[in-house]
């Protein structure tokens, strides 16, 4: 709710601009996030089976993005876009190496193979959830007017973002030897780690064509990637979180 709220209020302050923009899109596309920080290594087992835990994968976290944008001329090569994307993401995982087991003093997570019949298998929900909001300058160099007209540009943008863990964590700091297995278990606890409705700022580099269709409509094909990373506060003795990631869509424009 913290998140939409603060979505709304910005939104607030832009749409007086709307009234002044020369373009407005409507954006379809996907996410790709980069996924290369401690924390998401950790949960993508099938990606980094080195250092991963779970069943995830980079491709579980391809996403649908939903966004709009307005832009300004500034002259006929130039314009300043300000743009708002929406990617959210939750994929249920289990423990690649370890079933469960519960008895009087908990549950505890077993090698794989080392139990007949487990009671359980360790399993948490991971989501992640970016919300962009972008200012970019975007440079036409065949200017508009044209039957296909190509741009690159870059920018800053405002990134909120969260990151959540709901389920089962194995605690691999504090082993326990099974003495009638011979193997080495681990409590497995129940967690709901919430790191939400964080903010910082990042930039973006893009780059795409647009065809138009009609007096005032035209369609367009974008390719943007993003650069920023995210301090963690209760996930804690992990790294700033990877938040880097292509992003690729398809735009409707309207021109005034």
């Amino acid at each position: 709710m913290k998140k939409i709220g603060m979505i709304l209020v910005l939104l607030a302050l832009f749409s007086p601009g709307m009234a002044l923009a020369d373009v407005v899109s409507f954006k379809l596309g996907f996410f790709f996030p980069r996924a290369n920080s401690d924390l998401w290594r950790t949960e993508l087992g099938t990606s980094y089976p080195e250092e991963g835990n779970m069943d995830l994968s980079k491709s579980d976290y391809t996403g649908s993005i939903f966004g709009f944008a307005y832009e300004y001329f500034v002259s006929r090569e130039i314009a300043i876009q300000i743009s708002i994307d929406g990617y959210t993401k939750q994929k249920s995982g289990v423990y690649l190496d370890y079933d469960g087991l519960t008895d009087f003093d908990g549950d505890w997570a077993y090698p794989i193979g080392s139990l007949n019949n487990p009671d359980f298998v360790p399993q948490h929900v991971f989501s992640v959830s970016v919300t962009p909001i972008q200012m970019s300058l975007k440079f036409t160099p065949l200017g508009r007017g044209q039957r296909i007209i190509p741009y690159i540009g870059g920018g800053v943008g405002l990134y909120i973002w969260s990151a959540r863990l709901q389920g089962d964590v194995v605690d691999f700091s504090d082993p326990y030897i099974d003495t009638a297995l011979n193997v080495e278990v681990y409590p497995v606890d129940p967690a709901d780690i919430r790191d939400e409705n964080n903010l910082l700022i990042g930039f973006q580099a893009l780059g795409g064509v647009m065809f138009p269709l009609a007096n005032r409509i035209s369609v367009e094909l974008e390719v943007k990637y993003n650069f920023a990373k995210g301090n963690l506060d209760e996930f804690i003795g992990f790294e700033p979180f990877d938040l880097n990631g292509l992003q690729a869509g398809l735009a409707l424009n309207y021109w005034f």
